[in-house]
């Protein structure tokens, strides 16, 4: 397209269709801080450890009192660079006069701003190109030139505000990162609705001018086709300004300046650790992010091009509002879904033939079945769906690691999973929809099991009941596929602790954080409760140390409510008494008269410990040297009334007490052998020990996914072993091996394993992300097929 020459009035729609954008802007600012603000309470009341859920209520508390400023200011920004807009050529050229040899040194904040900005871009800019794209060319039409860099319809300039805005209202950038999904995202759904706005005005006005796609088509040096440009669109400046971000915190981190003239500085060598795969990212970015953060943004980018393949002008796709499927598609659909069980009759799975050549003739059917699809279609963007589907398909039908059995069942989600792309196009940008999920997380659970093991097991069976409840499912979105996934999910946490051994190991693992719960939650009750009570220093410890725990162990075997533990509760209480000081004789009579027994309950509690013999006598002595003492003190006594209230606390604990106060678990490997009564030889307890670990590892290991399949690395032995358990606040993780060893992992610890590399996932990216990779692989190298 050939810009025109700008006449006064194009100017000014431009800057009408400028301030319609930026008023918009403004006005979702409440829902963009409503977004904000559920997703950290949200964060909040989650479990986890205490540093982190410390962490989170700080963010929450801080963002009450600084989000308004944010707001504020955010809209401010964006008004003024309206203002700013209309001097950016006056300035370009006095600068220019000026010879353009100015260069300064970005500090270390103005650089990491502009990365987490056009990191933020460069996701929002996949979802946006198209609209924006046309928003570029009719603005280009009036005013004759292209957008200026810092033009304030860039995706890039909106959330470079945003960023900074969120700095200088006093919000730390961690938080903002923690934050950066849904907000990202909301961001994106406002862009997009103002982009269209803009869009609908501009035709109001007749300003439609007719794209040049020759010029929005270009191929990179490998030949694939690229959308944009001049400038690639909104994604190609996103990514233009995430390098020009990672150049310049490498300029301002070493000290160097950009080169006169606009030359290249020179080539550094990459920095240890820097993955190859990784480049074009900022190195900080490459080097400081998790594993899981990295899979999730090549997740991004992996989508981030099939998106684009989608909407390309010849397809004409919309990603956001599908059209529904064409007559004769939609006919062809239905019939499949009726009479499926007719159609894969005798190739495979209705005669129970699970062979690998039974693979192969499934995988010629289904094939065969997509051609037939896809002379139905009517449209381009149909025939572009059906394709991309049938090839991902034939990407997870060629995976060898998965047991065959398993493979012909999978071929026929096909159909289904063509129909909720069909009618969902977020299928098509979103790794967390359902229907991925579900193919996703069946893939992971299997791979690590052989043919023989598989076939005729409780798991094949679930996969055979998934497939047939959403082959018959009559609607055609998510709703099934998230139904089913749903109860995959509980099929899994049964499954994978069926085995007697491996359940008892659960079932005593989930005591021990239990109990390992409970004790540092009545100690620090106690701690609370003594706190302004003149208590001797033996009896504080005695408590804090010893009956904690008796009463945490108690809870655990008999019940919070059991008469034993009542009477255990009890005796915290008439210890506290009898150890306080006794002015008058009356009180002196009771303690000798309740004396024998108290001490009957303290050696019954200490017994339950296993604290026996002449350890259990010399903790009783000092116990009573401590009463003997306080029976002749003349000292301040403890009223009775204070006695009375912590008795009662004490009788109903489990009501005050609170899981944020609590801290990491310890666990004492002696523990798991004595409360499972049989050889534990098979069973290696994992404790933490201290060893220093980044906190986004032990978010990681927080989020690893039950049943996905790992290489192990412990005392110098590599096992293949699988995920099969957690406990309830994920202190505790547990991986079985498949012959038939256990180890069970404490959290941090195994945070360290991980950032160590001594657990490793035998799978960097889901089935169904690789199966998106391997098809825009084959379209790039055969695009004729997308549409043929």
């Amino acid at each position: 397209m050939q810009p025109v020459p700008s006449s006064v009035p194009q100017r000014r729609l431009a800057r009408q269709a400028r301030q319609r954008f930026v008023e918009g802007l403004c006005a979702g600012l409440p829902e963009l801080d409503k977004t904000v603000q559920d997703f950290l309470t949200t964060l909040m009341s989650q479990t986890g450890t205490a540093r982190d859920m410390q962490a989170h209520r700080d963010a929450w508390l801080l963002y009450q009192q600084r989000h308004t400023a944010w707001t504020e200011r955010t809209g401010k920004a964006w008004r003024d660079a309206l203002t700013a807009h209309s001097s950016t050529a006056a300035a370009a050229l006095a600068g220019s006069a000026g010879g353009g040899m100015h260069f300064e040194l970005l500090s270390d904040d103005v650089v990491e701003n502009k990365i987490v900005s056009a990191r933020m871009a460069l996701t929002i800019s996949e979802q946006v190109s198209q609209q924006f794209d046309m928003l570029r060319q009719r603005t280009q039409s009036l005013e004759g030139q292209e957008l200026d860099s810092k033009d304030i319809l860039r995706p890039e300039t909106v959330c470079q505000f945003l960023v900074e805005q969120w700095v200088e209202a006093g919000l730390p950038r961690t938080d903002l990162q923690t934050v950066v999904d849904p907000l990202q995202r909301e961001l994106a759904n406002l862009l997009q609705k103002q982009y269209q706005a803009v869009n609908v005005f501009y035709v109001e006005q007749g300003i439609t001018p007719q794209a040049d796609l020759r010029s929005r088509v270009r191929r990179t040096s490998g030949g694939a086709v690229q959308a944009g440009g001049q400038d690639s669109g909104a994604a190609g400046l996103a990514s233009q300004a995430l390098a020009q971000s990672r150049d310049a915190l490498a300029g301002a981190r070493s000290g160097a300046q950009p080169l006169p003239g606009g030359r290249p500085m020179p080539p550094r060598m990459p920095a240890a650790g820097y993955a190859p795969q990784y480049a074009g990212m900022p190195t900080a970015f490459a080097t400081g992010m998790t594993p899981l953060a990295r899979a999730r943004q090549r997740a991004q980018g992996v989508m981030g091009q099939l998106r684009k393949l989608l909407t390309q002008p010849v397809t004409g796709f919309d990603m956001v509002n599908a059209p529904p499927a064409s007559a004769a598609l939609a006919h062809a659909l239905t019939a499949h879904r009726v009479q499926s069980d007719t159609y894969y009759s005798g190739v495979a799975t209705l005669v129970e033939d699970y062979s690998p050549a039974a693979v192969v003739r499934v995988a010629g059917a289904v094939r065969e079945r997509s051609a037939e699809l896809k002379q139905k279609a009517s449209t381009a963007g149909e025939k572009a769906i059906i394709e991309v589907v049938a090839l991902m398909f034939q990407s997870i039908l060629a995976e060898e690691r998965i047991p065959p059995a398993v493979r012909v069942w999978f071929a026929r989600l096909q159909v289904p999973v063509l129909r909720v792309a069909l009618a969902e196009p977020e299928f098509f940008s979103n790794v967390d929809h359902p229907a991925r999920k579900l193919i996703d997380r069946m893939g992971a659970c299997v791979m690590g099991f052989d043919a023989t093991s598989i076939n005729g097991s409780a798991l094949e069976a679930e996969i055979r009941r998934v497939v047939q409840v959403i082959e018959q499912y009559p609607e055609t979105g998510r709703r099934v596929f998230q139904l089913v996934y749903d109860e995959f999910e509980k099929f899994l946490s049964k499954f994978l602790t069926e085995k007697q051994a491996t359940s008892r190991l659960v079932t005593v693992a989930q005591q021990v954080e239990q109990r390992e719960t409970l004790a540092i939650q009545y100690t620090i009750e106690l701690r609370t409760m003594l706190r302004d009570m003149p208590v001797r220093e033996e009896i504080r410890e005695f408590l804090f140390k010893t009956w904690a725990e008796v009463l945490a162990l108690s809870a655990v075997r008999d019940g919070a409510q059991h008469a034993d533990t009542v009477a255990l509760k009890r005796t915290a209480a008439d210890l506290v008494w009898a150890a306080s000081a006794k002015p008058n004789r009356t009180d002196r009579a009771q303690v000798i008269q309740n004396l024998p027994g108290l001490l009957q309950r303290l050696r019954q509690g200490l017994t339950l410990m296993g604290v026996n013999g002449p350890a259990q006598d010399a903790q009783v002595k000092v116990l009573t040297d401590t009463l003997a003492d306080a029976f002749l003190s003349k000292t301040a006594s403890i009223p009775q009334a204070h006695i009375d209230a912590m008795a009662k606390r004490l009788a109903n604990l489990e009501d005050f007490i609170d899981d944020a106060a609590l801290g990491d678990m310890p666990l004492n490997a002696d523990n798991i052998e004595m409360m499972l009564g049989i050889d534990a030889s098979s069973i290696h307890v994992v404790a933490d020990n201290g060893a220093p670990v980044d906190e986004a590892m032990v978010a990681w290991a927080q989020e690893l996914p039950v049943g996905a399949w790992f290489t192990l690395d412990h005392n110098g032995a590599s096992a293949q072993v699988q995920y099969a358990w957690h406990s309830q606040r994920k202190q505790l993780h547990l991986f079985a091996a498949v012959d038939g060893s256990s180890y069970l992992i404490q959290l941090r610890r195994l945070a360290a394993y991980l950032q160590a590399g001594l657990l490793v996932a035998q799978e960097e990216e889901t089935l169904t992300l690789r199966a998106t990779r391997d098809a825009l692989a084959k379209l790039d190298a055969n695009p004729e097929r997308l549409l043929g």
